[in-house]
């Protein structure tokens, strides 16, 4: 089974590089976020036309999230239980996969910026709901994919030029130890459990030249419980992707799992 997470920065923006995306790669699962739109504006019937159901918890011009699958998504959760939240940054899905199941979840964790607003405290206490809710999901001792943009830069190593992020949202220590929280929990990332170097990132800002420069940071993840990260063949990020024409700053993030 092939998942992939991409925060794709507005769908109506980028729909033919997704569409061209998806044509080319054909993943089983895809995982989005930051669709910009609300449910009723979400393009579900260009998907459907390659072999897609989609479910999304949309919001208008803000937000949004989605979980687009070759076999219909099953026991469909929107937005975190453990949070009474306006904000469309989390859904869940159980995907049949012959016979088995992969539960599956697209996450757009806040960004937090400026830090001395009301975000901060926000992005934070968000991740502190979606971490609880991480723990019950891993009592359930399944195949389990936390994929998104969670917006966290989790270490120097993740990031070309490290000091130019210091005091950010993304990088503040309080940001970095919830990360650590979530992966202490027995979350593998799966990008690294294939490659420790540095160099890896997700997201190229498009201004001063990030992408030709290479000056980027990865804080797109698949996070994978035990039971997924046993079955875990592959894992690799789509970096070509952000050269395309009008792409997003970010770029998809792919595992492979032996299901």
């Amino acid at each position: 089974m092939l998942i992939a997470t991409w925060n794709i920065n507005g769908i109506r923006a980028r729909l033919p590089v997704v569409l061209a995306w998806v044509k080319d790669v054909r993943p089983d699962v895809l995982l989005l976020q930051e669709l910009k739109c609300a449910d009723e504006a979400f393009p579900a019937l260009e998907f459907a036309d390659l072999g897609y159901n989609v479910a999304t918890h949309g919001q208008k011009g803000f937000n949004g999230v989605a979980i687009l699958s070759k076999t219909p998504p099953e026991d469909i959760v929107r937005g975190l239980p453990e949070r009474d939240d306006d904000q469309a940054r989390y859904i869940e899905a159980v995907i049949p996969a012959g016979g088995k199941v992969v539960r599956v979840a697209s996450i757009y964790a806040p960004n937090g910026n400026p830090v001395d607003s009301e975000k901060f405290p926000y992005k934070l206490d968000w991740l502190t709901d979606f971490t609880a809710h991480a723990r019950a999901l891993l009592r359930l001792e399944e195949p389990l994919v936390l994929g998104g943009d969670y917006n966290i830069i989790p270490s120097p190593a993740d990031a070309a030029d490290p000091a130019k992020w210091e005091g950010d949202a993304l990088f503040r220590p309080e940001s970095r130890a919830a990360f650590r929280r979530l992966l202490n929990l027995g979350l593998v990332d799966a990008v690294r459990a294939f490659n420790a170097e540095d160099g890896l990132y997700t997201f190229w800002d498009y201004t001063g030249g990030a992408w030709r420069r290479n000056d980027g940071i990865r804080i797109d993840f698949a996070l994978l419980s035990p039971q997924a990260a046993d079955r875990l063949t592959q894992a690799r990020i789509d970096k070509q992707v952000r050269g395309w024409e009008k792409p997003s700053d970010h770029v998809p993030v792919l595992v492979t799992l032996d299901i």
